[in-house]
């Protein structure tokens, strides 16, 4: 029963550490983050998750159980894999640049700042929009990890959780010295989390 909820709390922390990016930029432009909006946003994410793992679940049906669950893990490895070293790639060239700790905190705030009614507002239809680009990123891992067999009840619970928390936590840090620097390690530390939650299916 741990295995199951380790793996599930470990594919959630990695699909939302994007949600803590999107919160660092709502704070950082000093855009109100109210209630309403970081519900819809755990909903829609935990809903796209549901859907991806279902689909991964139906595709098990249709694979041997060691090649799908060998499979799953090979998958989520490699796209962990990817993000860490694309994170660690950003880190490097802004560091290089001069920018470091800032990029991708500042290009999401002004991605937000196009979506702002007003100063301090966004429209609920952009909420439901950067919701949705959530949620495409993780579709891929979570029809994989469905496919290892991760809870999808447990991830469920999990994503929800560490939706509201991962993107109020975002918010509130922005406006401070160390928001912007979890922001830009956190593509590569969720891409790390996919291969520790890769290694437990593969080899647990």
């Amino acid at each position: 029963m741990l295995i199951f909820i380790v793996s599930a709390l470990l594919f959630s922390l990695s699909s939302n550490l994007d949600n803590i990016v999107v919160g660092l930029a709502f704070g950082i432009k000093k855009i109100h983050l109210n209630a309403v909006s970081n519900l819809t946003v755990a909903v829609i994410t935990t809903t796209g998750t549901v859907i991806a793992m279902l689909f991964g679940k139906w595709l098990s049906g249709y694979i041997p159980d060691r090649i799908g669950n060998d499979l799953g893990a090979g998958i989520i490895i490699l796209l962990g894999v990817y993000f860490a070293i694309q994170g660690i790639i950003k880190l490097l060239k802004e560091k290089k640049s001069g920018s470091y700790a800032m990029k991708n905190t500042g290009e999401m705030a002004d991605v937000m700042d196009a979506s702002v009614q007003d100063k301090d507002h966004i429209r609920y239809r952009e909420i439901v929009t950067v919701a949705l680009g959530l949620t495409f990123n993780n579709l891929g891992t979570g029809i994989a990890a469905s496919i290892t067999g991760v809870s999808i009840g447990l991830t469920a619970v999990c994503t929800f959780i560490i939706s509201l928390v991962a993107l109020w936590s975002g918010f509130r840090l922005g406006g401070q010295v160390v928001g912007p620097l979890l922001g830009d390690y956190a593509p590569a530390v969720s891409g790390v989390l996919l291969v520790i939650l890769g290694l437990i299916e593969m080899f647990w």
